[in-house]
């Protein structure tokens, strides 16, 4: 029997600090090079969607974080210009975290204008997800 063609698993990490910032990388390679994103990835064959988040957390950002809840899982076919991807998006607690880019990260940092910003793929609908779930 063939293994059917399915998409590729990713996470997505939304973690805000205690003064409202959001964790936030820009992009060192295409898609959206330079462009803001939550920091995330692939998940890897054998690992968990929640073990994915944070070890594509600490690889892009150096932040330890823990899990709080799931967001969401986003599945538009076109929301990866390089092909269809879903994804698991967590909501992450990383009290006192000071972080610095790795990985495919160009810079990681707590931004404060986050309302203000253009993000790659499909993350201002994530952002926009976990601000009313911390709202409630």
């Amino acid at each position: 029997m063939s293994k059917p063609v399915t998409p590729l698993l990713t996470v997505d990490c939304v973690v805000f600090d205690k003064a409202d910032r959001l964790l936030l990388i820009r992009r060192a390679h295409e898609p959206f090079t330079d462009r803001y994103a939550l920091p995330g990835g692939f998940v890897d064959v054998g690992e968990t969607a929640e073990a994915a988040a944070l070890r594509e957390l600490k690889e892009e950002t150096g932040v330890d974080g823990q899990i709080v809840r799931l967001i969401g899982v986003y599945s538009e076919p076109s929301r990866d210009p390089r092909g269809h991807t879903v994804s698991a998006a967590f909501l992450i607690s990383a009290e006192g975290a000071i972080p610095h880019a790795g990985d495919d990260a160009a810079a990681a940092a707590f931004m404060a204008d986050w309302r203000e910003l253009s993000y790659a793929f499909d993350h201002a609908q994530i952002i926009a997800d976990a601000r009313k779930l911390l709202e409630t």
